[in-house]
C-alpha cells in the first residue's frame, strides 16, 4: 500500500487564511502581523488585555526514549488538540520551531506527520518568520563586540584564554565546533581558540524563550556572562554595553508566531531549544497565550520526559508559574521493541518477548511523571499497521498496575477522528486534581541538585562531577548561582549518559565534566558524557532528498 508523504499531505491540503485562524484563537487584527496568507506575529501586549481572563488547563505531551523507531510526539501533540476540538473543546496548541539542524540531518522537521501537521510546513520547516536568524544575529553580534572590546585595549581586563561565549550559526557543522580565529595580524584581531554552538544551543534561545516581554529580554541580555578576567570575575553583556542592540534584533522575535493545523486548528509555535543540550520548551510567551485564549493548551517538551519533561517542569514552570494539568506520554510498540533488543529492520514482527524486555524504558517514564512530579498521566500509544492485539493489550495491562491508563492513538492517520479516545481521557485527568512537585529544591546545594535528577529522573546510582566540574561549582555558588535550576545536556537516546544503554539500566552512574552558568537564561548547564553543543551531519543527510521544481515547490522535507 502506497501513503502520501507528509509534505505531499500539507501541500494538498487547503489552508485558511491567516486572520480566519485569528478569529478563532480570539486574537483581534491590531494584534496581527501578517507574514504573507498562512504566518502571522502575535504582538505581546495581548497578554495586557487577556491579563484578567482565567487560564485555561495545560496539558503536556512528552515521550518515552527515543529510538530509530520514531515515537511521534509532535504529531500526537498536534493530533490531540485537532481531537479536543472534534469532542467540542476550544483548544489550543504550542509548540517549538524546527531547527535547520535536523531539517538537513537524521530526525528531519517538527511539524507533526501524516493528517496531524502544522502549515505551512516548508515555511515552519524552513526560515518560517526569520526568528532563529534574529537569535543567531543577536548572538554574533554579542561575540563581535566581545572580541572588538579586546582588540581596542581590553579596559575590562578580558582572559582570552576564559572566553566562554561562543558564536552560532542553525546548522549541523562539527567543523565548526573548535577553531582559531584573529589570524592573519594585528589588524584582524587577537588570535584566540574559538568555535560555534548550533543556534537551538545559544542562551540567546533560552532568553527569548524565558523572558515575559521586551523589558525582560534586554535584563536577561545584560546578565549573559561572556567571559571571565585575568582575576576570575566575570564580564557581562551589560558591561560591554551589548543589550540595547541585542534587543532591538530580537523585538520581533519575541513575538510568538501563529499558523494552523491541517484542520484549522489555531497553532502557536515559538522558539527552539534543544532538549538534549538546552531546555527544550516553546516561549513562556506563547504558551500563555495559548492558555488565555483556549480551554485546553497543548504542548510539548523534547525527546523524553527524562529531558523535555524534566526541564519543562523544574525549569519552565518554576519561572513562568505554571503547572499541567495532565501529561501524556507518547510510545510506540516498535520503540518499545527496540528498547527491547530489536533491530529496526526487524521491528515489524509480533514479540511480546522483546516488549516485555523494552517496556521498563515506558513504565520508568510514567512513575516519573506519577511519582516524583506528582502528576496525572496517560500513555498514548502511536498506533501503527503492524501492532497486534496482544502486543497492546501487554502495554495496556503494565500500565494499567501503575494505576495509568492507555489510549491508542491514530491522529497520522485520521487527523483529529484518529485521536477522540485520547481527548476524552485528557478532559478526565484534567478534572483530576493533583499538585506539580519538583525533583529538588531550588536552595539545595548544586552538587545535590545534580544527584536528585540523576538518581531520581535517571534512576542512577550516583553522579559523579569531575575535578573540574567540582571547581565550577565551588566558583559559581561563591558567584551567587547555587539556587538556579539544573538544565542537563545528556544523550537523548537513555537515562544515562551512555547512549547505548537502551530500556530502563539500572548500576550506571553519571558523570558531570562541565558547569556553565546561563546568567540570563537563570540556570546552570551541566554538560555529561560526550554530549555536543554542535552537531553534525550524518553519513546520508536528509538534505541529499530535498529539491525544489522550477515552480518553486519544495520535495522531500519530513
Amino acid at each position: 500500500m502506497s501513503y502520501l508523504s507528509d509534505i505531499e499531505i500539507a501541500q494538498a491540503t487547503p489552508m485558511k487564511h491567516i486572520r480566519d485562524i485569528a478569529r478563532v484563537a480570539g486574537v483581534d487584527d491590531r494584534y496581527l502581523e501578517q507574514y504573507g496568507n498562512y504566518k502571522a506575529k502575535i504582538d505581546y501586549k495581548l497578554l495586557d488585555e487577556l491579563d484578567g481572563r482565567p487560564d485555561g488547563k495545560l496539558v503536556l505531551v512528552t515521550a518515552i526514549t527515543p529510538t530509530p523507531a520514531g515515537e511521534g510526539k509532535t504529531t500526537t501533540t498536534v493530533g490531540l488538540c485537532d481531537a479536543l476540538r472534534k469532542i467540542g473543546k476550544n483548544s489550543v496548541v504550542a509548540l517549538r520551531e524546527p531547527s535547520l539542524g535536523p531539517v538537513f540531518g537524521v530526525k528531519g522537521g517538527a511539524a507533526g506527520g501524516g493528517y496531524a501537521q502544522v502549515v505551512p510546513m516548508e515555511d515552519i520547516n524552513l526560515h518560517f518568520t526569520g526568528d532563529f536568524h534574529a537569535i543567531g544575529a543577536a548572538n554574533n553580534l554579542l561575540a563581535a563586540m566581545l572580541d572588538n572590546h579586546i582588540y581596542q585595549g581590553n579596559a575590562l581586563g578580558i582572559d582570552v584564554r576564559r572566553i566562554t561565549w561562543k558564536r552560532a550559526v542553525d546548522m549541523n557543522d562539527r567543523q565548526l565546533r573548535f577553531i582559531a580565529d584573529g589570524l592573519g595580524g594585528r589588524v584582524n584581531g587577537v588570535p584566540r581558540e574559538d568555535g560555534f554552538d548550533i543556534t537551538v544551543a545559544s542562551e540567546i534561545m533560552a532568553v527569548l524563550c524565558l523572558s515575559r516581554d521586551i523589558t525582560d529580554l534586554k535584563e536577561r541580555c545584560a546578565r549573559i556572562i561572556v567571559g571571565y578576567t585575568h582575576d576570575e570575575s566575570p564580564v557581562t553583556a551589560g558591561q560591554l554595553r551589548a543589550q540595547g542592540a541585542m534587543a532591538a534584533l530580537l523585538k520581533d522575535a519575541l513575538k510568538p508566531n501563529l499558523v494552523q493545523t491541517l484542520e484549522g486548528t489555531p497553532a502557536f509555535i515559538h522558539g527552539g531549544p534543544f532538549a538534549n543540550i538546552a531546555h527544550g520548551c516553546n516561549s513562556i510567551i506563547a504558551t500563555r497565550m495559548a492558555l488565555k485564549l483556549g480551554d485546553y493548551a497543548v504542548t510539548e517538551a523534547g525527546f523524553g520526559a527524562d529531558l523535555g519533561a524534566e526541564k519543562f517542569l523544574d525549569i519552565k514552570c518554576r519561572m513562568a508559574g505554571l503547572s499541567p494539568s495532565a501529561v501524556v506520554i507518547v510510545a510506540t510498540v516498535r520503540a518499545l521493541k527496540h528498547h527491547g533488543g530489536v533491530a529496526k529492520s526487524d521491528l515489524g514482527g509480533e514479540n511480546l518477548e522483546a516488549l516485555s524486555r523494552g517496556l521498563p524504558n515506558l513504565l520508568r517514564h510514567v512513575e516519573n511523571i506519577t511519582q516524583v512530579f506528582g502528576l496525572p498521566a496517560v500513555v498514548a500509544i502511536n498506533r501503527f499497521p503492524t501492532d497486534t492485539e496482544a502486543e497492546l493489550g501487554l502495554i495496556e495491562n503494565k500500565c494499567r498496575e501503575l494505576g495509568v491508563n492507555v489510549a491508542l492513538s491514530e491522529v497520522w492517520g485520521k487527523g483529529g477522528d484518529g485521536g477522540v479516545e485520547l481527548a476524552r481521557e485528557v478532559v478526565r485527568l484534567c478534572d483530576t486534581p493533583s499538585e506539580l512537585t519538583h525533583a529538588y529544591p531550588l536552595d539545595a546545594p548544586i552538587t545535590d541538585k545534580l544527584a536528585d535528577i540523576c538518581r531520581k529522573v535517571y534512576h542512577a546510582d550516583s553522579v559523579e562531577l569531575t575535578p573540574a566540574a567540582k571547581k565550577q561549582a565551588e566558583q559559581l555558588t561563591a558567584l551567587g548561582f547555587g539556587g538556579c535550576p539544573i538544565c542537563m545536556a545528556k544523550t537523548q537516546y537513555s537515562f544515562s549518559d551512555d547512549q547505548n544503554l537502551l530500556g530502563a539500566p539500572n548500576g550506571f552512574k553519571v558523570t558531570v565534566r562541565n558547569l556553565k552558568v546561563s546568567a540570563g537564561a537563570g540556570f546552570i548547564v551541566a554538560l555529561t558524557g560526550d554530549i555536543m553543543t554542535m552537531p553534525g551531519l550524518p553519513k546520508v543527510p536528509s538534505a541529499e532528498k530535498i529539491d525544489v521544481d522550477g515552480d518553486g515547490k519544495i520535495s522531500g522535507l519530513f
